[in-house]
């Protein structure tokens, strides 16, 4: 790599050719305050706005200051972050974004986590010089995010996040002047465009303007009716990331403590959604061994590839951006999904209780949990099949303001029957992870082979758009192809490929955020940091091979409710609970 000499604060220091200013600085420890420079995994999606000018330095032989979030340094270039004008110049900006900001710190929902909150106090402003005027937009709210644009201090983040790296193209700047924000077009409400709630946006926006709906007093309220049977569900994704909120390593596994936590609380029964992972596994290992035999035996109606459907972000994608290909994902709900409506058609029905009486709260780490769970069609008369979703940091923020000592805790297992499932259900948490689960029961369902080696390797990785086979199954003698992909832009060019015929797979999985549900929009914020990343896929994969059952059609409590209740998978009675359909939308 081409690397130039350069000069900060008078450190000789050697960078890359054509990194910026404010990276070359940070790999020499030099701290220069930014707020809308973003950085997503390994890339830089810088917005090429540098609107905040927080980061702005000098640099020799030029009158003007320059943002070092977007200047490339050259050869001999001298520059000093750290002058008295240049502190001066910083603080009158970030006084002037305080003077228009609202001043609801206390009630905010980004309190503690606020950067221009953590800006203001590194630059000890206590008093504002100039006399702003604040906003007055409406609040925007749905199911999953809110949009309080008050707060927005135009740093463009999220439109960034949503345009160059989801591809979702809903959030854009409008109006001039005072009146500009970031919007969707028109300014319509985000429930009324093609938005998947994904919420990457609320995880990179620094201030309020963004924000997860926040359910948590609505399941404090729950818990405190006496008439209520409160059930827990916890996907397998929170339990390596909830544990960053209480000083963990990411990718600690702190089950365990969330069931002691959760009692504590006053849930009734604490289970797991890895069992609906497993569940999910039995039906869709079983709707692509259906869509194989029929296209072996000549069918021509049949679909492939099968596209996984466990993501509710990427199914709102698909519906509002290829509609025409709604045909080709399984129709099996996702584990969360399929987890509430068992709880409250067999197991509540078995106890004598009605659907009603029942009251299922989710933990998830996905923002669109929350929007799949409002959608009308998981719901019986009114009443939802799941009730509540929250995410891991509104779990989190429950723990801190109930005052438990989490860190201390000791653990204590799920309750059963739905707290046993095995290592293929814990890795649905990871990119890769709910296509090898469907693959380790395929393998042994199509061809009747008994599986040895569970891992398939070559469905792992970080990749964008990995395609893969898997050579022991095959189909008119090619092996089975497998499409993977994760984070929507590489969702849009692997449903491209498949599009134009430039790709023949027979099966796909897709999950909306990067690394799959372990980078979701409700996990505690990572700041685009792979490491932490990497390290909570780590701890997914840790879980899944230190289990003893490892494919989801060996789970006991799994066959026990198959010859109760559903008698086979894609059965009449699986299909009425298990299974769902799409809808075309409109691309707005």
């Amino acid at each position: 790599m081409e690397t130039v000499k350069i000069k900060i604060n008078g450190i000789e220091i050697e960078a890359p050719k054509q990194v910026t200013i404010l990276n070359a600085a940070k790999s020499a420890g030099i701290h220069i305050p930014s707020l809308c420079h973003l950085k997503i995994g390994e890339m830089d999606y810088i917005n090429d706005c540098a609107t905040c000018r927080v980061c702005v330095v000098e640099v020799n032989g030029q009158e003007n200051l320059y943002p070092s979030c977007e200047t490339k340094v050259s050869e001999g270039m001298e520059i000093v972050t750290n002058s008295m004008e240049l502190i001066e110049i910083r603080k009158s900006i970030l006084e002037l974004l305080l003077s228009n900001h609202p001043k609801n710190c206390l009630t905010c929902s980004k309190s503690g986590e606020c950067e221009l909150q953590k800006l203001a106090n590194e630059f000890r402003i206590k008093d504002i010089r100039f006399e702003g005027e604040e906003s007055t937009y409406r609040i925007d709210n749905s199911a999953a995010i809110i949009r309080d644009i008050d707060k927005c201090i135009m740093c463009r983040r999220c439109e960034t996040m949503c345009n160059k790296v989801q591809t979702c193209y809903v959030l854009s700047a409008v109006n001039r002047g005072f009146e500009a924000v970031i919007a969707p077009t028109f300014e319509q409400d985000i429930e009324d465009t093609s938005c998947t709630f994904c919420g990457q946006c609320v995880a990179v926006c620094p201030v309020g303007a963004l924000h997860e709906r926040d359910y948590t007093w609505e399941a404090v309220e729950a818990l405190a009716d006496p008439t209520k049977i409160t059930v827990a569900q916890i996907a397998p994704a929170v339990r390596v990331a909830l544990g960053e909120e209480f000083g963990f390593e990411p990718g600690t596994d702190v089950s365990g403590k969330m069931v002691n936590v959760l009692k504590k609380m006053g849930f009734d029964h604490v289970f797991d959604t890895n069992f609906g992972a497993d569940l999910t596994i039995m039906e869709e290992a079983t709707e692509l061994k259906n869509r194989i035999e029929r296209y072996l035996a000549g069918d021509k109606d049949v679909k492939l590839p099968l596209l996984t459907s466990c993501c509710p972000a990427w199914v709102k994608f698909i519906e509002h951006n290829y509609p025409e290909m709604l045909d080709i994902p399984s129709t099996a709900k996702s584990p969360q999904q399929m987890f509430s409506s068992v709880i409250k058609e067999i197991w509540a029905k078995d106890l004598g209780l009605r659907r009603e009486d029942v009251f299922v709260i989710s933990i998830m780490p996905c923002l669109a949990k929350k929007y799949e769970a409002s959608r009308v069609e998981f719901s019986k008369n009114g009443n939802r099949d799941t009730d509540l979703s929250i995410s891991t940091r509104e779990l989190a923020n429950l723990i801190k303001q109930s005052g438990f000592n989490f860190e201390v805790l000791e653990d204590l297992p799920f309750d059963n029957p739905f707290g046993v499932s095995n290592g293929a259900a814990d890795i649905f948490g990871r990119t890769g992870g709910v296509i090898e689960a469907a693959t380790r029961t395929a393998y042994e369902w199509i061809p009747g082979i008994s599986l040895e080696d569970v891992d398939f390797t070559q469905l792992r990785g970080l990749e964008g758009v990995r395609i893969a086979e898997v050579p022991e199954l095959t189909i008119d003698g090619s092996p089975l192809r497998i499409g993977i992909a994760h984070g929507l832009e590489s969702a849009r060019e692997l449903l491209d490929k498949i599009k134009s015929g430039e790709e023949v797979l027979h099966a796909i999985e897709i999950m909306a955020c990067k690394g799959g549900c372990v980078g979701g929009g409700g996990q505690p914020y990572h700041h685009g940091d792979c490491e932490i990343i990497k390290k909570r896929l780590e701890g997914i994969q840790a879980i899944d091979n230190n289990k003893k059952l490892r494919k989801s059609h060996e789970n006991p409590y799994i066959k026990e409710l198959y010859e109760k209740h559903l008698g086979e998978p894609m059965s009449q009675k699986a299909h009425e609970l298990l299974h769902t359909k799409y809808f075309p939308r409109k691309k707005n």
